[in-house]
């Protein structure tokens, strides 16, 4: 089975290396894609760098304006064609490397979609992550329209079979696309497991910045789940 990667990025300078470094060492992957989606700072330039050294191919779509993680894997996935997709936020930096463990139980025809369920504290540097709120709200959405639970609705870190792609469509653009991948994996009958993984990455903290980013996630999340609920995908 083809096993792709692709981990959209905006303006990740900081940490796209690390993070190209440790997906590089999954010995189940075939070829990676970053997708550069509209990044102002050197982000690209770090991935080129790292591209010249790296020991598997390394791609990278270039998106014109910055668009949103949803749209970054639409375009993603219809440059690429794998078997199975994993897909990885460009700030893991070295806890990249446990996408290995997503993807173990798709190829062994375990689950459809694995998702990592972040433990032992999921902020790069020990910083404090946000209060919950939308994540909870995000849980109990996909509760509502599927009656499953779930603890991790807005984990970015996943391994899905296309099959489950091809089924579930255009995913949500934005921040919701993790919300619109469980919610219709889930109706359709698919099979999610969550993995406990110790996985980091950048947080924005409980400052301005950090509510500013949780406010558009929410409009998001609430945007996907009304989107969900148009297609049918309830009870």
């Amino acid at each position: 089975m083809k096993v792709i990667a692709l981990i959209p990025a905006y303006n990740e300078e900081q940490y796209i290396a690390e993070t190209l470094e440790a997906v590089c060492s999954i010995v189940a992957l075939d070829e990676v894609l970053v997708i550069n989606d509209g990044s102002t700072d050197n982000t690209r330039g770090v991935v080129e760098k790292v591209r010249q050294e790296a020991p598997r191919p390394i791609g990278v779509l270039d998106l014109a304006g910055n668009q949103g993680k949803g749209h970054a894997l639409n375009a993603g996935l219809a440059q690429v064609h794998g078997d199975i997709y994993l897909f990885l936020d460009a700030d893991l930096g070295r806890t990249a490397r446990y996408g290995q463990a997503l993807v173990d139980p798709v190829l062994r025809g375990e689950a459809h979609m694995t998702v990592a369920r972040f433990v032992g504290g999921q902020a790069l540097g020990g910083r404090k992550t946000g209060l919950g709120l939308v994540r909870r709200l995000a849980a109990w959405g996909v509760k509502l329209l599927t009656g499953q639970k779930v603890s991790s609705p807005l984990s970015g870190q996943r391994a899905i079979r296309s099959e489950v792609l091809e089924r579930l469509g255009e995913l949500p653009r934005g921040f919701g696309v993790e919300v619109g991948l469980t919610v219709g994996a889930l109706y359709h009958g698919f099979t999610v497991l969550e993995l406990p993984l110790p996985m980091k990455h950048r947080s924005y903290g409980r400052g301005l910045k950090g509510f500013w980013h949780r406010g558009r996630q929410l409009g998001h999340v609430l945007r996907a789940l009304w989107q969900c609920w148009q297609r049918g995908w309830h009870p």
